[in-house]
């Protein structure tokens, strides 16, 4: 009788492990979608930053970059999470599962098509910031500009006499 009841207790254990590992890897995969979303979203944005970057439009840049800031603040919050989880996923699969590979591989991809267009934005407004410098340096040395007016020594009374 004292090895059934041991037995129910491997089975319970067993089955409460198994609960344990089936839920670890449904919040890993939740949290894999959940970044490979989060990294979509940055794309997009790093597409129509692009474009503001070409308009000089400086008041959509500086939103833009609010945007991806808040974007990139969420991909570091979710990657703190992950990286624990994934932690407990190998130990609990170590047979390893086929769809979380997949998703890893998905996201990395993501990671490097986000850093390319980051450093594409990077290069445009770099080269936007050499313009707007080279504008300014030929408005300085206009000559034009550093003339006084004509009609600025030209006599004009400074006090009225009202006695008459």
């Amino acid at each position: 009788m004292a090895s059934t009841e041991s037995e129910v207790k491997k089975t319970a254990l067993s089955e409460e492990e198994l609960a344990h590992r089936v839920a670890i890897l449904k919040r890993f995969r939740e949290l894999l979608q959940e970044q490979r979303n989060r990294f979509q979203e940055y794309l997009i944005v790093l597409d129509k930053q692009k474009d503001v970057i070409e308009k000089g439009d400086t008041d959509a840049l500086i939103s833009h970059v609010e945007l991806e800031e808040k974007i990139v603040s969420d991909i570091f919050a979710i990657q703190k999470v992950i990286d624990p989880l994934e932690d407990l996923y190998r130990a609990s699969y170590p047979e390893r599962e086929t769809e979380v590979p997949k998703l890893k591989a998905a996201l990395e991809e993501l990671k490097n098509e986000a850093v390319q267009r980051s450093q594409r934005n990077r290069d445009l407004l770099s080269k936007r910031m050499d313009q707007l410098r080279s504008e300014i340096k030929t408005l300085r040395n206009n000559p034009f500009a550093a003339r006084r007016s004509v009609y600025d020594n030209s006599g004009a009374a400074s006090f009225v006499d009202i006695k008459g």
